[in-house]
């Protein structure tokens, strides 16, 4: 299963080099991205559960394409925070 979901997480975040480490005894698998020269870029730990769901999948290569914007200077951590708030004011959905 790792290998496939290594594969699979590969392909979603072109052109990082992904490595998905077994799980842990809580359960926790660490999710290294490296770049082309083989540099750490970024790490993340996931409960193993997040990785038999396809949604949960998708929310998690989701995840870490925001975090590699943000480690990247593409995206500040700053902006997320607006962006959740503007999506929860009842205002502006009521203007929409």
């Amino acid at each position: 299963m790792m290998e496939s979901l290594n594969l699979l997480l590969s392909q979603a975040l072109t052109p990082y080099d992904v490595h998905v480490s077994a799980a842990a005894a809580d359960g926790k698998c660490l999710v290294t991205l490296c770049n082309a020269a083989g540099s750490q870029v970024l790490q993340r730990a996931f409960h193993q559960s997040q990785f038999s769901d396809t949604r949960a999948l998708i929310d998690v290569a989701d995840g870490l394409h925001r975090d590699l914007r943000v480690a990247e200077g593409r995206l500040e951590p700053c902006m997320i925070a607006a962006m959740r708030s503007v999506s929860q004011s009842p205002t502006f959905t009521a203007a929409l």
